[in-house]
């Protein structure tokens, strides 16, 4: 009987990235990383990029407007995996500032526009009602961190709750890692759209989406297609959603593991805010890298990275990087600089909902923790299943009980 040996690797052989889809451990490959903060590695879709780990250099890339995010849907650009939405929507907030739209963006994910805070607090207290009247164990992303994302999100639309599972039914695939094109990612691309347009025409419509609506009969806005309007909304909703819904799981789930924390949040609800930070410093929710593509030659680090070659920020190695942050792996709410973590990306593409999203998860943690104090996990922590191929870093199911 013979063995049959696989060929060595060359040592600079570029290694297969993302490492890992488990979101309750830091993987093992981030350590490793220190040594060498701009790394050769292949890609879903089989191209090689350069990784970037360090914060230092993860930041330089993310505010030097050399490094595109536009670019990375080009035609032949390299890719992290197959586009699931149309190449002219990948750098969406450029494409809303581009047509004039960003003052009403920014306008409808204030969290400070008028009630908006208040319906939040409702919303959340009726959800815990729900868990309640179910009983124990329940699942808390299904039935809490999915319906408070979505019907946040159909609000500031102004599109009907009832409609939120039809459009969060589209997510499982819109945010898939696939090395090649999804066919269902552009069937369900084409009935949210047809969706949002019949919204535009809909005088129940409110929100964002009437506002949006009205710019039809103002004749600066004349070039605007209602496919163009329709963008709007469908990218919001999704986007939104899977990030909001995806970090509060995560951040409640990160709690979960650290019971002291939660018995600190719990004796004082006034750090809440201040912890929202830390959690989202240390959250493994982001299942890739953020991308952008080399515009011209660069130097970065060691490292000449060439005009045209993919980089991607590994926004979990910036967070965890003890250059950064003292003893990165302690949870520590008290953190003096966890505010300057790059869960929502930065330079120009900062991300422009940050001060909702932080927002939805204060009010979601002070809900939980008022309401269900002891609250814990219902299954071992080795029983959760982690989605796999995916943007986002989840677990199919969090159970708990009180």
């Amino acid at each position: 009987m013979t063995v049959e040996t696989l060929p060595l690797q060359p040592a600079d052989a570029p290694v297969d990235f993302p490492f890992s889809w488990r979101g309750d451990q830091l993987p093992h490959e981030i350590e490793m990383l220190r040594k060498e903060p701009v790394k050769r590695v292949r890609t879903i879709a089989g191209d090689e990029a350069w990784l970037v780990s360090s914060y230092s250099l993860c930041r330089q890339v993310l505010e030097d407007r050399r490094f595109s995010l536009k670019d990375t849907s080009a035609p032949g650009a390299p890719r992290q995996y197959a586009l699931t939405i149309p190449p002219e929507v990948v750098n969406n907030m450029g494409n809303i500032t581009g047509v004039g739209l960003r003052k009403a963006v920014l306008k409808a994910i204030n969290p400070k526009s008028e009630g908006l805070e208040e319906w939040m607090r409702a919303y959340a207290a009726d959800l815990v009602d729900g868990l309640f009247a179910q009983g124990a164990p329940v699942d808390l992303r299904s039935r809490f961190a999915n319906p408070y994302s979505e019907a946040l999100h159909c609000r500031i639309l102004g599109i009907p709750l009832a409609d939120a599972p039809r459009l969060a039914a589209s997510l499982d695939i819109a945010f898939m890692n696939s090395a090649c094109p999804v066919t269902g990612a552009k069937l369900n691309w084409d009935r949210d759209m047809a969706y949002m347009v019949e919204r535009l025409d809909d005088p129940a419509t409110t929100g964002l989406m009437a506002e949006i609506a009205a710019l039809r009969g103002n004749p600066d806005y004349a070039h605007l297609t209602d496919e163009m309007l329709a963008t709007v909304g469908v990218t919001m909703f999704g986007a939104g959603v899977i990030s909001t819904s995806a970090f509060l799981t995560m951040a409640v789930f990160s709690l979960l593991q650290h019971p002291e924390v939660w018995a600190e949040l719990r004796d004082d609800s006034t750090k809440i805010p201040g912890a929202v930070d830390e959690l989202l410093r240390v959250n493994l929710s982001i299942g890739d890298g953020l991308p952008r593509v080399a515009l011209e030659d660069v130097k970065l680090g060691d490292v000449e990275v060439r005009k045209g070659e993919l980089v991607l920020v590994l926004v979990e190695g910036a967070n965890f990087d003890p250059e950064a942050f003292d003893d990165p792996h302690l949870v520590d709410i008290a953190r003096p600089n966890s505010d300057t973590h790059l869960s929502f990306g930065g330079g120009q593409h900062y991300c422009p909902a940050t001060a909702l999203g932080k927002k939805h998860a204060e009010i979601a943690l002070e809900t939980l923790i008022a309401r269900m104090p002891d609250l814990r996990l219902a299954v071992p922590v080795e029983q959760i299943v982690w989605r796999t191929g995916f943007m986002k870093r989840m677990p199919e199911r969090l159970h708990v009980m009180w």
